[in-house]
């Protein structure tokens, strides 16, 4: 085996790597003794096939894994003499005019991880906002609680229907005087004003009392589910079984026993422990970006193109996702071309950051221990089947890339960690509007500077996949809020019976107004992945044909 250097320029590397035409078929000559003893052929006894017609039958499968093998082997040696760390899976082409019983000569190119410089972590200062849960903001949690638990009480006969009320009925569809399939139901319940049903249906509901009768006009949305209903004008002849008026919920020991609790201490005590967790979310959010914006200001090394090209792609397939959902889609994706540079500059960050903390967690000692690792298969083994879940975590035992992307997060806020431990954190008290507003100015002043909040890949100790995300680490774009959806469901609202649906409408996603820039939410940097290894694929190489080993 002969390995040349071709190519040292900045982070790229180049090889050219050439295995003897003897070393393989020393090879192939073992893997035939090695099968001899299990191949069966019609005319000899179990062992005692010649090896030349062993040849005949599995050669080329057999040579084929014999050079796959020596391909790996060796991609794997210039790998470790040169002390390569490789950004992402080295590129392997075997030359094109390779042919049995002559000398392979492969082709390895790949990127490599640069020279992190020592990171400055000594001289970190940060400031921890800290939130309260008061009594108003425990008190407005349970009514939301409450108002989510809403009940009915049968109003008086002579009572007229108003908004927020339910009204139960029965009803009957027709289009042109025709009655519809599906557009017949009894005993529906509709809260009105919900928007449970098709536009203009739950208004005309308003003023009727029990055992009123009505006919509702109506059109269906021309984007209806129901094909041959949609964009038709229709009429629901109805009758009123009864109205209801929403009942007073009143915040006490009853109440939080129907939500299956002891009292409504214990309710009050759970709600404020879930405040004080979501409040410690977002200090924590605040510290870790002030933590990256300080290490992406002290540090400043060459990061692999490969790395940010990838980066960047995750970033532009996101936002393009988000594009499509606008109004006017042109004229949020001319914007995104616009900032394209700017996402850019985003990945460079983020790939840099994760280098840095990737040096930071294996300098200093961070790592996921295997009862951890147990800990997140189990957790994430949980959104399967439970005949499932074996394989689940099988996979992820087999499969390193796998267990990279479920391992990332808890990796990286365990860097995190590390370093809020050494920085010097001074503590002050505010409220939580104070602290949103903090972090939303955070999210303003990143688009002006070209950068995100974030930092790349955070590459682990044993980890060989690249460019795996966390969940949260993607820049979003900010939007107008939300128009009301016109046809949309409640769901609180009761379900009417399964087969008599006609009047509720499709899902349709509410109108936006066009993107703006990306505030690039990108406090939490990409997965954890150390050294990138060659996957050679198992495939008999053809005669004067271009082959990837």
């Amino acid at each position: 085996m002969q390995i040349v250097e071709t190519l040292n320029e900045g982070l790229k590397r180049a090889y050219t790597i050439t295995i003897a035409a003897k070393d393989l078929e020393a090879r192939v000559d073992a893997e035939v003794k090695k099968i001899a003893p299990q191949v069966r052929m019609p005319g000899f006894r179990p062992g005692k096939v010649p090896a030349n017609l062993i040849r005949k039958m599995h050669g080329e499968s057999i040579h084929a894994d014999a050079l796959n093998s020596s391909i790996q082997e060796s991609v794997d040696k210039a790998i470790r003499e040169n002390g390569l760390r490789p950004a992402i899976q080295p590129s392997i082409d075997l030359a094109e005019d390779y042919e049995a019983g002559k000398d392979a000569e492969v082709t390895m190119s790949l990127e490599v991880l640069p020279q992190v410089p020592a990171p400055a972590i000594d001289q970190i200062t940060l400031e921890r906002l800290t939130v309260e849960p008061g009594d108003a903001a425990v008190t407005e949690a349970l009514q939301r609680i409450a108002d989510g638990q809403k009940s009915y009480e049968t109003a008086a006969k002579s009572y007229k229907a108003k908004d927020g009320d339910q009204v139960l009925i029965d009803f009957e569809g027709k289009v042109d005087g025709v009655p519809f399939e599906g557009g017949k139901g009894e005993g529906m319940a509709v809260v009105i004003g919900s928007g449970q049903l098709i536009p203009g249906f739950e208004d005309q509901l308003v003023g009727l009392k029990a055992n009123d009768e009505a006919v509702i006009n109506v059109t269906f949305p021309a984007e209806y589910g129901a094909k041959d209903l949609a964009g038709k004008d229709a009429t629901f002849d109805i009758v009123v079984g009864e109205v209801k008026k929403p009942a007073e919920t009143k915040l006490d020991d009853d109440f939080a026993k129907s939500l299956g609790l002891e009292s409504l201490e214990q309710l009050t005590g759970l709600i404020k422990g879930q405040l004080e967790q979501e409040l410690n979310g977002l200090t924590r959010t605040h510290m870790k970006r002030r933590l990256l914006d300080q290490l992406a200001a002290n540090h400043d090394f060459e990061v692999p193109p490969s790395m940010v090209e990838a980066e960047f792609e995750q970033i532009w397939a996101q936002l393009q996702q988000e594009a499509a959902q606008e109004e006017d889609v042109e004229a949020a994706r001319a914007e995104m071309e616009g900032d394209r540079e700017e996402y850019r500059s985003i990945a460079v960050r983020r790939v840099r950051l994760g280098l840095l903390l990737s040096e930071i967690g294996q300098s200093n000692g961070v790592e996921v221990s295997a009862q951890e690792m147990q800990m997140l298969v189990a957790q994430a083994a949980q959104q399967y089947r439970q005949e499932d879940r074996q394989r689940f975590a099988e996979y992820i035992q087999k499969d390193p890339m796998a267990a990279a992307q479920l391992r990332a997060p808890l990796y990286e806020d365990k860097v995190v960690d590390f370093l809020f431990d050494k920085a010097t954190i001074t503590e002050r008290k505010v409220t939580r509007e104070e602290l949103e507003a903090a972090i939303e100015a955070e999210d303003d002043a990143n688009v002006g500077a070209n950068v995100g909040t974030g930092g790349g890949h955070v590459h682990g100790p044993d980890c060989d996949h690249d460019h795996d995300h966390a969940h949260d680490d993607k820049p979003k774009a900010k939007k107008a809020a939300p128009k009301k959806a016109a046809v949309k469901k409640d769901a609180d609202a009761e379900a009417a019976p399964e087969a008599e649906a006609a009047p509720e409408a499709a899902e349709k996603p509410a109108k936006k107004a066009p993107a703006k820039k990306a505030a690039a939410k990108t406090e939490e940097p990409a997965a954890e992945a150390a050294e990138a290894k060659p996957a050679v694929k198992k495939a008999a190489p053809k005669k004067a044909a271009a082959k990837k080993a």
